[in-house]
């Protein structure tokens, strides 16, 4: 059968680089599944894989993307445990193609009753935020946190999460002005300018308490800032480094406040938990996924004949939300 792909053959920007392929793909064998693509979320790392300056690069030629949710066609000889129909975890080298081989048995099964754009984007930011709450700390009902990013997708999450376990969140953004009310009505706290001296209010909104746990996705002078607003022996963890400065800090707080600086890659940890704990947690994810506690925003559709558009929508600045890429491929 023909299908399209949107893949590249070397790195660069993706406007550039990526171009929709049409290639030959054979009907499922034994223990494979045919899935087709019905929804992917494009992130920053998407962009940093098209770029060759994120993580553990593809062989080339690949395919663009790396989260989404696709529909079983067809399965071959000796396939149990997946039916026509079944909503799956698109394999993460294989997502941006109108369809593609899998073997059955690898396939993450995805709950059909979750709306189809917030199933797509279940597996890695949701993910995120409930292990940075989870594994940093044993963080108690009335502790505060504080991050950077606040009005990214992680960040939403994270605020969303909190509230729902009655931890309190100090959010830093660029843009105030857009963004204190909505991030209020998803349960933040406090939401202050990320370029402001913010750490010189942060007793005052904490009444004395400071943050248990500082979340730092940007980099430069606002983690310096953040490790400022710290409580005693409180752990600043860095996950992301938007502004591509160094990460610095204050040598007065790491000595006399303890403060403990930790990194978190959520690829490696799914590389390193087994099974069991990463199914946990996909089910907790997928609970609070339908609790509404993480109801993360979508700005556009793109269908994946343009998907080079779509990337260029991701790379776009003054988003609200994300963009999805849908196909509608069928045998």
């Amino acid at each position: 059968m023909k299908i399209s792909a949107l893949r590249y053959h070397e790195h660069g920007n993706p406007s550039d680089v990526l171009r929709l392929d049409n290639l030959e793909l054979a009907n499922p064998g034994p223990g494979e599944a045919l899935v087709a693509l019905r929804a992917a979320v494009l992130h920053p790392s998407d962009l940093g894989l098209v770029g060759g300056t994120y993580g553990n690069l593809r062989t080339l030629p690949a395919v663009a993307g790396r989260e989404g949710v696709g529909e079983v066609l067809a399965v071959g000889p000796g396939v149990k445990r997946l039916a026509l129909g079944d909503r799956v975890r698109l394999p993460e080298e294989i997502v941006l193609a109108d369809a593609c081989l899998a073997d059955a048995d690898s396939l993450e099964k995805a709950p059909a009753d979750l709306p189809l754009d917030q199933a797509a984007m279940a597996f890695l930011n949701p993910p995120t935020a409930y292990r940075l709450l989870q594994d940093f700390g044993e963080l108690q009902p009335g502790d505060w946190i504080i991050q950077n990013a606040a009005n990214s997708a992680v960040g939403q999450c994270v605020i969303g999460l909190a509230k729902h376990r009655g931890l309190h969140t100090i959010n830093l953004a660029r843009d105030v002005a857009k963004w204190t009310d909505p991030l209020k009505a998803m349960g933040a706290d406090a939401v202050l300018a990320d370029g402001d001296d913010f750490f010189k209010v942060v007793d005052e909104i904490t009444g004395g308490q400071k943050a248990s746990l500082g979340l730092n996705s940007v980099g430069g002078d606002s983690v310096i800032k953040m490790i400022r607003s710290m409580a005693e022996s409180g752990v600043v963890v860095t996950f992301g480094g938007m502004v591509g400065d160094k990460v610095r800090f204050p040598t007065r707080n790491l000595i006399f406040d303890d403060i403990v600086l930790r990194g978190f890659w959520m690829d490696r940890w799914s590389r390193q938990a087994d099974a069991s704990a990463r199914g946990f947690m996909q089910h907790a994810v997928n609970d609070l996924i339908r609790q509404g506690v993480f109801n993360m925003s979508v700005s556009e559709h793109f269908a994946l004949k343009d998907g080079i558009a779509a990337f260029e929508a991701a790379q776009s600045g003054g988003r609200d939300g994300k963009v999805i890429v849908t196909g509608d491929f069928s045998l």
